[in-house]
């Protein structure tokens, strides 16, 4: 029998003989090195494992380092377990929240009574450079679910207790780092010495810790301006602590409990109200000289049903609501610019029409009618149907579009006739005081659902053309949220727990030998800690109608 397997490297695309038993790390220097930065994690026949996993039958293997998504969520997780135990060493008493990405960074909470000054900062800065110095290893550990609940609750880590406790799964994986235990739902870097670069910085009243740029891995990202999207976070997790929901794990209870229906009643009356609140504010603005709402968001952040609201509550504002889509201003497919590799780049502002757009625009708030154009996206050519559009005296237009914030857009409008609004499902609630979730994965699992049910798309295409429309939003939408008049968080407490019974069965036609099965396998190991609800009792108004179906409003 033989000693040793076969290992097909992905990295540089070659077999190598290795000892059976050999782990990832050693399989990397086997296989020649192949990254310029230090591997994270790698892929194991499209399955994220940690760099100690050891392999007993043949694999294909894919390195990751800091520039993939993969790689830099590993790097981030190991940098939290140090932060934590960190904090844990200098404040032993207190509870550390880490709360929300925000600012290229993360937003964090200490609490220990009283806040937490640049002293007791610089002490757990200091703390957690001794520990990466120390090179000390996080030794992952498998056990019996009942004993890691009693494990956890012994240590005074509830919110972990309660996840585990409520997801139902028969063994519980944490990490231990010189005696101290933490709960990721990810792989980790073997030991902290893998954690070269960070920062922790006062902000609001917590901190914000930093971490490496994805391109640039020797330098931190920069701190930018997003206070008004903080004051968004800040709001919704106000009305958590109300409903006393701060974690997965309470939600769970509240399900098993009997208390869905109140979940997501209060979930929606709360959208229904900032809806209001915003088109109240607009209707006080149009009588100062407000005559265009520019909508803009990310993909699959609700913008669609967001606009129809809206306009429903500007018409009790006695307002008169016109919608005009960007998406029918989209030039002719054969005239589309190309991106850097050579195909159409719909996701850049110059895919749209401009001189025609401005024109439309300009006649209409001259008191003009325009014939309205629409954009076939099956022959890819714009259409006039005979749609004829005039803004009357209490008119107001309303324009949803991921370019809609963009100021070349309208450019040739004065700024006091523009009201803007930035709508995002920012993810308040957490899996624990450790595990956020991200806003992408809320996102990227509703165009799952929306673009298999309704555009015949599978969730490996879906998967496929992800990295691309979120490198459209970094460069084309996210520099302008911060301009926003107003910031809509479509995100509600419940949504992932109704996403689950959707998602699961997409996400597992991806199949093992798909590059999108890493995505795929993940987030359906991530939907496992939410209990399963029905979508039944969702109003035909909700904002999930627009990914699930069955609403009161016409797509």
């Amino acid at each position: 029998m033989s000693d040793t397997i076969t290992i097909y490297c992905k990295n540089n695309q070659t077999y190598q003989n290795v000892p059976i038993g050999s782990s990832l790390l050693d399989i990397y220097a086997l296989v020649g090195s192949p990254l310029d930065y230090r591997p994270l994690n790698a892929l194991v026949n499209n399955r994220v494992e940690g760099l100690t996993y050891r392999c007993w039958q043949p694999k294909d293997v894919e390195f990751m380092d800091y520039t993939r998504h993969s790689g830099m969520r590993t790097y981030v997780r190991s940098l939290c377990h140090i932060f934590s135990k960190a904090v844990n060493d200098i404040l032993p008493c207190a509870t550390l929240d880490m709360e929300h990405p925000i600012a290229k960074g993360y937003y964090c909470v200490i609490h220990n009574g009283e806040r937490i000054g640049e002293e007791a900062i610089g002490k757990i800065k200091r703390r957690m450079g001794e520990i990466i110095h120390a090179d000390l290893p996080f030794h992952h550990k498998s056990i019996r679910t009942p004993e890691a609940v009693i494990l956890f609750r012994e240590r005074g880590m509830e919110d972990k207790a309660r996840l585990i406790e409520t997801a139902g799964m028969p063994y519980t994986s944490y990490f231990e780092l010189d005696g101290y235990i933490n709960f990721f739902y990810g792989c980790l870097t073997p030991s902290s010495g893998y954690i070269h670069l960070f920062d922790i910085i006062p902000y609001f009243d917590g901190v914000l810790l930093r971490v490496p740029q994805k391109e640039r891995p020797m330098e931190l990202e920069p701190v930018i301006c997003q206070d008004k999207m903080f004051e968004a976070y800040k709001e919704h997790y106000t009305l958590q602590r109300t409903l006393h929901l701060k974690h997965v794990g309470d939600l769970n209870r509240a399900i098993a409990e009997g208390n869905t229906s109140q979940i997501i009643m209060v979930s929606e009356a709360m959208q229904e109200k900032k809806v209001s609140q915003i088109a109240e504010e607009i209707a006080r603005r149009y009588r100062e000289g407000v005559r265009i709402v520019l909508i803009s968001g990310p993909s699959s952040s609700g913008k669609t049903t967001f606009c129809k609201r809206l306009e429903i509550q500007l018409i009790t504002c006695l307002l008169h609501p016109v919608g005009i889509s960007l998406d029918d201003y989209f030039l002719n497919r054969t005239d589309t610019p190309l991106d850097e590799n050579g195909e159409y780049d719909f996701e850049s502002l110059y895919a749209l029409d401009l001189p025609l757009f401005n024109d439309d625009l300009q006649a209409l708030l001259s008191g003009k009618e325009i014939d309205l154009p629409t954009y076939s996206f099956t022959t890819g050519t714009r259409v006039y149907s005979g749609k004829k559009l005039k803004l009357e005296t209490n008119s107001i237009l309303i324009m949803e579009g991921i370019h809609a914030m963009n100021p070349e857009l309208t450019a040739m409008v004065d700024e006091r006739h523009k009201y803007r609004v930035y709508v995002s499902a920012l993810t308040s609630i957490s899996l624990d005081n450790h595990n956020w979730i991200p806003t992408t994965d809320n996102r990227l699992l509703r165009r799952i659902i929306r673009d298999y049910r309704f555009r015949g798309y599978s969730a490996k295409e879906t998967i496929s053309r992800w990295p691309s429309v979120r490198r459209g939003e970094d460069k084309w939408i996210f520099p302008y949220q911060e301009t926003a008049d107003a910031m809509f968080n479509s995100a509600m407490l419940y949504e992932l727990a109704a996403l689950r019974r959707y998602a699961e069965p997409i996400l597992a036609e991806v199949r093992e030998s798909d590059q999108e099965n890493a995505e795929a396998y993940r987030l359906i190991r991530f939907l496992r800690y939410f209990t399963n609800i029905s979508d039944q009792e969702l109003p035909g108004t909700s904002l999930l109608r627009e990914f699930l179906g069955g609403g009161a409003f016409q797509y």
